[in-house]
């Protein structure tokens, strides 16, 4: 068994919360948690095709990130493992069901399925099925906004990128290219590395030449934070920094969160590769029921209070259901409408 990271430690008395926010955190992760777990099966159950990659154990990252940002104002850009992101940036749930159905009233009209949620309103850039293929387009939004602030004189143009990828992406060519740029541009920009261990079945370890990721950022001149991606408390603490950072002009910050998925790569993997040794030294990092232990622990919350959220978080997944399986399919005479920015 490889020896596993440390992961970091995060003192709680700085986290710095209060009811209404340890609330929302709260209720964002069991909102991904439980979608999550009906995609699961809806799939099984053949109401889902294709590949279906969950995101269960990795939900700390896209709350304390995205839930940090401006929502609708600031930019997300997703991976394959795209539900949760979209959730989280406040795509309804009955659009990304639908979506997951190939339903008309997806938010991605159906055409885009799993791995390709996208949504204007909400400034999600998508989710994209090739390893790294987003990171260019997040790094092209957040120079979208440094230009519109210093090319067009726009003073209020102050919005952020996120981007989202995993272990994996960090061996690709457009991982250093564009955090290059970031650095030499000081793009107002996240790249958020959500290192779950594994690449499909190859192993974090065996595949790159340093395994802290983090550490990259320093060959670009760049900041470079390390986090336990379990703690959505530590998570959310090092984006406010790195959002105020970028907002204010002061460049790009790498953010290596390190995290576990609980589920295997997709729905068609077996999950047989990971050690039982692995998983038992993960699973009991679960960030919601640590979220939840603070909440009670610090009298912001109490068990009934969260059981509540879970509950009515059931409904909202139950709903979209109901609403995914009543949409109409995608009309094939539009076949190839939404091809072209004009047709839409």
């Amino acid at each position: 068994m490889v020896q596993e990271r440390t992961l970091p430690e995060f003192n709680v008395d700085q986290a710095n919360i209060t009811r209404e926010e340890g609330l929302l955190l709260y209720e964002d992760m069991v909102l991904g948690r439980l979608f999550e777990d009906k995609c699961a099966e809806m799939y099984y159950r053949g109401k889902m095709f294709g590949f279906v990659h969950l995101y269960n154990g990795q939900e700390a990252v896209s709350t304390g990130v995205i839930r940090a940002m401006r929502q609708g104002e600031d930019y997300v850009c997703s991976t394959y493992r795209d539900h949760v992101h979209a959730l989280s940036a406040g795509v309804p749930a009955r659009e990304v069901m639908a979506e997951l159905f190939g339903k008309e009233t997806g938010c991605s009209k159906g055409r885009g399925g799993s791995m390709h949620m996208f949504s204007a309103q909400h400034h999600l850039l998508g989710g994209y099925a090739f390893v790294a293929e987003g990171i260019p387009v997040a790094t092209g939004a957040a120079f979208t906004t440094k230009y519109r602030r210093e090319a067009l004189g726009d003073a209020s143009a102050d919005r952020v990128s996120a981007c989202f990828f995993g272990d994996g992406a960090c061996n690709n060519g457009q991982f250093f290219e564009c955090l290059n740029m970031a650095a030499l541009w000081k793009l107002p920009i996240l790249y958020v590395v959500e290192n779950n261990k594994w690449a499909i079945g190859m192993a974090h370890e065996r595949a790159t030449s340093e395994p802290e990721i983090y550490k990259k950022a320093a060959a670009f001149g760049m900041a470079g934070v390390e986090v336990d991606g379990m703690d959505v408390l530590a998570v959310r603490a090092v984006a406010q920094e790195a959002i105020a950072r970028a907002r204010a002009g002061e460049g790009p910050t790498l953010i290596e969160a390190l995290t576990y998925r609980f589920r295997g790569h997709s729905l068609a993997d077996p999950d047989e590769l990971r050690s039982k040794e692995e998983k038992e030294f993960w699973f009991p990092k679960d960030p919601i029921k640590k979220l939840a232990a603070y909440l009670t622990e610090h009298n912001l919350a109490d068990q009934e209070e969260l059981s509540g959220i879970d509950h009515r978080i059931q409904e909202v997944i139950n709903d979209a259901v109901q609403f995914a399986e009543s949409s109409p399919e995608p009309d094939p005479s539009e076949l190839y409408r939404y091809i072209f920015a004009e047709d839409s």
